[in-house]
């Protein structure tokens, strides 16, 4: 495999273009049929044959009112007063008032009538009741539940949401800090914002296929968020990983006096195979979750060995073709603090 391996990085080192043309190639397509094909995740956790699970449809089945999804709504006064006070409960009951018409909703049940708030007056919440499952209510729903703490929000409340189905923005913004702080960490350990630079861009790009691949498939299957979740965590760290391994290898060559293309090529046939049977130990690994035979850990299992596969191909294709671009400013050290 090692020969194979050689054949493929001086390959890809030789025709660049080409290489490089082929993944934007397939990113642009992946991305297209996302944007053509997508669906709408589902929420549904399903665990079938268990007692719980049995539980759960019967009470759907007989009481189709009960047991549906809910949302939390927390409001925080600003510092020095209190949510009793006349004018933080006025924003906060205009606020449950706004919720209570949003779409889906069949009650809200305030923080005062409920004496959800805290000894200390400063914190409450409202529980926002639906009368179907969370995979169920409408994004309108959910859009209109979030607009609903506007009252509070212009009045100088913190307003927070819980239970799922508001996104938490915070959470969206976790990936792009490890990016960050990931180059950071490459920067100063490899001495090169090129040589750091070049990990990132191939896992990304990874990521960025593989996710849209499962966003494409809602349209005919049926997969929840947490597919893409997985996917986006594994892709970063195992293409991040698999790309250093070559990356490594390849200073290492250059600075033992090989030319570029040989030590790419070399770099490929040897840290590739190390490459390749991390990459394979993984996918079997998260394949072996449909033996489970639990619905929702079947699909972030596939998804994620998919994002894992398409970071292998990069690291073995896409990065030596990267290599052959930047030559020997990889191994030439910058002052990065």
């Amino acid at each position: 495999m090692a020969t194979k391996l050689y054949r493929l990085g001086g390959w890809a080192f030789k025709n660049r273009r080409k290489v490089l043309a082929g993944w934007l190639a397939t990113l642009v397509l992946v991305v297209a049929s996302m944007f053509a094909f997508s669906g709408e995740f589902s929420s549904k956790f399903e665990v079938p044959g268990t007692e719980s699970q049995q539980a759960q449809d019967l009470l759907y089945e007989k009481y189709p009112g009960a047991g549906g999804a809910s949302a939390r709504v927390v409001y925080v006064a600003p510092d020095g007063t209190k949510l009793t006070d006349d004018a933080n409960k006025a924003a906060v009951m205009e606020s449950v008032k706004q919720a209570s018409k949003a779409e889906d909703v069949v009650q809200v049940v305030d923080p005062y009538s409920a004496k959800a708030i805290s000894k200390d007056g400063t914190i409450g919440y409202a529980d926002v009741i639906y009368p179907m499952p969370s995979d169920e209510v409408s994004e309108t729903a959910v859009d209109e539940l979030e607009a609903s703490a506007d009252p509070a929000t212009a009045a100088g409340l913190q307003v927070e949401f819980g239970g799922g189905l508001v996104a938490d923005e915070a959470a969206a913004k976790s990936e792009l800090i490890g990016i960050m702080v990931g180059f950071l960490v490459l920067a100063i350990t490899l001495g090169s914002l090129v040589a750091a630079g070049l990990p990132l861009w191939t896992a990304m790009i990874g990521v960025l296929i593989s996710v849209s691949g499962v966003t494409a498939l809602t349209g005919v299957f049926e997969l929840t968020e947490t597919s893409t979740t997985l996917a986006t965590m594994l892709g970063l760290a195992v293409g991040i990983d698999y790309a250093l391994f070559i990356l490594s290898r390849f200073r290492q060559n250059v600075s033992d006096g090989m030319e570029p293309k040989e030590a790419a090529a070399q770099a490929t046939g040897t840290a590739g195979s190390a490459v390749v049977f991390a990459g394979t130990t993984v996918v079997i690994a998260l394949v072996g979750l449909m033996v489970v035979n639990i619905p929702f850990l079947t699909v972030m299992g596939l998804a994620a060995a998919g994002a894992v596969i398409i970071a292998v191909l990069i690291a073995l294709t896409l990065l030596p073709a990267l290599l052959a671009l930047a030559g020997k400013r990889v191994t030439r050290l910058n002052r990065v603090l």
